[in-house]
């Protein structure tokens, strides 16, 4: 049995917890660059938290600049077992209205610029995203959610688009009409997947901020509307992560859905051929197969 180690990477106010003991800011060194900034650790509850500006604070990288991989590195070396996403994003359903919050299970990567992976020549390895992120951890969110009385929606497709533009007309049209995505951002792609990679239980919570651009009522995205719904969905992911600690508890059991085993049967470079040097980069991620 090990212990629970809660990260909660999110924008300004998601990090800032009240009853965080012995908060303290640590600078992580990583092999694949420095992270969006420092990590808030401490603890809440009995139970050990880290917490990562993903833009950094004062919210200084664009989506596709986010230096991810350093980002879900640094969270491995501190000994996180357990990621909660929690990022602004738009809503191509009516009942997902600006304000609710959507506990995404599947999503579609239209992103294009950024390294998706901690593989690659002279160490390849394959993990499956059927299922890309985890259900114990997001029952733990949509508990946590309900109890702080916030508008909870169980399950939804998360469509990543690259940006930093918000969406075409057209664009908008077709994710919502044809694709079936619910709710549309651009961060969770690639950092579900290198969590996965780093077999790092993953959940993602959608914080929804607008209607995007499809809504016939709501014209084109306003940033100062999104602004303005942000500070209030800010206080309420705040309520959020205050009830996890209870909910997951300091001890912690294999994940039973295989999230934190992910490499198990991915390894596919033949020992004798796997790089030496891309082997020193993985010693945090997938040190417990190397």
């Amino acid at each position: 049995m090990t212990r629970t180690k809660i990260a909660v990477i999110g924008g300004s106010g998601i990090y800032d917890i009240d009853g965080l003991e012995n908060a303290e800011w640590v600078t992580v060194d990583t092999p694949w660059g420095t992270p969006s900034d420092q990590i808030l650790t401490g603890a809440l509850g009995g139970v050990e938290m880290a917490f990562l500006p993903r833009h950094g604070r004062g919210h200084v990288h664009s989506p596709t600049d986010v230096p991810y991989r350093a980002n879900i590195d640094a969270l491995k070396r501190l000994g996180v077992t357990d990621v909660i996403s929690a990022s602004a994003c738009g809503s191509f359903r009516e009942h997902m209205a600006p304000g609710d919050f959507v506990i995404v299970d599947q999503f579609i990567d239209r992103t294009f610029a950024r390294d998706k992976s901690f593989f690659g020549t002279g160490c390849v390895a394959h993990v499956s995203l059927a299922e890309p992120t985890c259900p114990r951890l997001s029952d733990a969110c949509e508990t946590a959610g309900r109890a702080a009385g916030i508008t909870i929606h169980r399950g939804g497709t998360y469509l990543a688009m690259e940006g930093p533009q918000f969406s075409t007309l057209a664009e908008s049209r077709m994710y919502r009409e044809h694709w079936g995505a619910d709710v549309i951002g651009m961060t969770n792609m690639p950092e579900a997947k290198l969590a996965r990679e780093a077999e790092l239980c993953y959940a993602s919570i959608a914080m929804v901020t607008d209607y995007d651009s499809w809504h016939p009522d709501h014209g084109e995205v306003d940033v100062a509307a999104i602004i303005a719904t942000l500070t209030g969905n800010a206080e309420k992911g705040r309520a959020l992560v205050k009830g996890l600690p209870a909910l997951l508890g300091p001890e912690r059991t294999p994940c039973p859905h295989g999230c934190d085993r992910a490499l198990d049967f991915a390894m596919l470079t033949a020992p004798e051929k796997r790089d030496p040097q891309v082997l020193a980069r993985l010693d945090a991620v997938a040190g417990r197969v190397l």
